[in-house]
């Protein structure tokens, strides 16, 4: 399970860029798609735009975007002008040879082609109010307490970081599939969105004067559901609107090969701890040292040096929050568990005690990471690189599955350990890794 630490010292120490920019709105309905892009042709950040324009309408019972600005069914390729202001957008993606800034590091300005193609197609062009109706039909907006007119007033945070995940994950924000769609606009920044409420909870437990100090908020999920890329989102979103943030997994600390070995020789015959993964397999004493020390960064430009493992780092936090339960309830899953659950009550005080905050994603069947997993090799072999063969996945998830089978039930019904249900946020996903309702 991988813990995100969003380290939110302050509030951006210089005032964002107040100045207008144009930019052109366009749906395009092909086959399945219907998306949305603006085109920005200069720097600036998030601020009150579009959403004027919805304050117009938030009395009526069913928000309306129709205006002069934003016509409702203007003809095919008619480009639409607002006035607004975005959060950090450096350059346009009609161009094919602009100038971006590297969003990633803080090395300026390069010289890059765009990632991607403009399509020779002209786009259909509509409202805003298409993409209003797509987001209002998401199904986390109830579980964020967010109204369509709350979605309404912030649609221009939509629109600005729908075209930062754009940008993110290379995609032509004219072509978006559904799918597609449904990631960013009922998943991904949804999610970002409760992140930004528990952000503010956190700040206003201090009082006026104290230094803030970051929020922990955990992701328990299982492997190959989708966490990873969740979190990159995530990172991403706070990158562009200036908060500081830093992600750690709990591969992060795992045993080195020493004492894993170390491990597996004083457990012989148990294939649960055979391998890195399960409870008992973690360096502890590293995770308290290491969450301690985040949890207490305050002032602005403080860093420390976050551990790595020295391979590949794997943001798979699959077992954050895990409850040990009474041994008849483990052992009759497997009995290899037995010794899994005793070390997982030093779980607690190594790691969940830091998170103030958590997000479970939840599967209907635990043999879904076997799928998922499989489809991962696959495609790395499909790609020419090396993977595990299908007897090698099988034999690969069947160390986790016990403790999933175990250890889920719990954690779906009564949250994970120590948590507040207040600030709990359960999102079931289907196995296309897409939420549901």
């Amino acid at each position: 399970m991988t813990m995100a630490v969003l380290n939110i010292l302050s509030q951006p120490t210089t005032p964002w860029p107040t100045k207008t920019a144009s930019f052109s709105l366009y749906s395009c309905n092909h086959y399945y798609t219907n998306c949305y892009m603006f085109s920005c042709y200069d720097r600036f950040s998030v601020g009150p735009s579009l959403s004027s324009l919805s304050k117009a309408v938030i009395g009526s019972a069913k928000p309306s975007f129709s205006s002069p600005m934003l016509p409702r069914s203007p003809k095919s390729g008619t480009e639409v002008h607002v006035q607004a202001i975005d959060a950090g957008l450096g350059c346009s993606w009609i161009q094919d040879s602009s100038t971006c800034p590297d969003t990633v590091s803080n090395n300026g300005r390069r010289q890059r082609p765009l990632h991607s193609v403009f399509p020779s197609k002209p786009a259909e062009v509509s409202s805003v109010q298409d993409l209003f109706e797509f987001i209002c039909s998401g199904p986390l907006l109830n579980k964020l307490g967010m109204t369509s007119e709350m979605v309404a007033e912030s649609i221009d945070k939509w629109l600005a970081y729908g075209l930062h995940l754009c940008r993110l994950f290379q995609l032509n924000e004219l072509y978006l599939t559904i799918p597609q769609k449904a990631r960013f606009y009922h998943y991904y920044i949804p999610v970002f969105l409760w992140c930004e409420q528990q952000i503010s909870h956190h700040s206003s437990t201090f009082k006026d004067g104290e230094e803030v100090t970051p929020i922990v908020i955990g992701f328990s999920a299982p492997q190959g559901c989708g966490k990873t890329t969740l979190v990159f989102a995530l990172e991403y979103l706070f990158k562009v609107t200036r908060r500081k943030s830093a992600t750690v997994s709990i591969d992060d600390f795992y045993l080195t090969a020493d004492d894993q070995a170390k491990l597996r020789e004083s457990k012989p015959g148990n294939a649960l701890l055979e391998l890195r993964g399960n409870a008992g397999s973690h360096d502890l004493s590293f995770s308290v040292e290491t969450l301690t020390a985040l949890s207490k960064l305050t002032k602005e430009g403080m860093k420390m040096k976050l551990p790595r493992y020295d391979k590949v780092i794997l943001f798979e936090g699959w077992m954050l929050g895990f409850k040990p339960l009474p041994v008849e309830v483990v052992t009759p899953v497997d009995p290899q568990l037995e010794i899994v659950n005793q070390n997982l009550e030093a779980y607690y005080d190594a790691w969940d005690k830091f998170i103030k905050a958590w997000i479970v994603i939840k599967i209907k069947d635990p043999n879904c990471v076997y799928q998922w997993r499989l489809q991962a090799e696959i495609a790395m072999r499909a790609d020419g690189k090396p993977g595990m063969s299908d007897e090698e996945v099988m034999d690969f998830v069947s160390r986790y599955l016990p403790a999933y089978k175990a250890y889920l039930p719990a954690l779906y019904s009564e949250g994970p350990n120590g948590s507040d249900p207040e600030r709990l946020l359960v999102i079931e996903i289907d196995e296309g890794r897409n939420p549901i309702p």
